[in-house]
């Protein structure tokens, strides 16, 4: 005899009412990031030893500020993501809470202060 709501069941939802949201999302930021770390590290790779003239002009360029705009926001997702189960496998109570606020915010300030940098790069470049 099972004590789970047979609607629960049928829908996939654990006792958090999450069901698999969040490992769905910790899969796809990783298959994200999987095809955009190889694109960036080849980027940075060529850019070493350019002038900062070139460097703007290669990353002001339309397909490379998209790109960028997607591995920084999958990096930072992906990150957030897995930090959040360390901090629910071993902190519990108020501490856990205020763990869990702290690194929302931090890396919300931390993606936004990065989206601006790529702003900046495209329209003021």
């Amino acid at each position: 005899m099972s004590l789970r709501n047979p609607l629960a069941r049928a829908k996939g939802l654990g006792s958090a009412k999450d069901g698999t949201t969040h490992w769905w999302h910790q899969r796809l930021s990783a298959i994200a990031l999987l095809l955009l770390t190889p694109w960036f590290v080849i980027l940075m790779v060529g850019l070493i030893g350019d002038d900062l003239a070139t460097v703007r002009a290669t990353l002001s360029q339309p397909l490379t500020a998209i790109l960028m705009t997607a591995f920084v926001l999958s990096l930072f997702w992906h990150a957030r993501l897995g930090l959040q189960v360390v901090i629910e496998d071993y902190l519990h109570g108020g501490t856990e809470l205020l763990m869990q606020v702290i690194v929302k915010f931090a890396y919300a300030l931390a993606a936004i202060a990065s989206l601006l940098a790529i702003g900046r790069l495209f329209f003021l470049a």
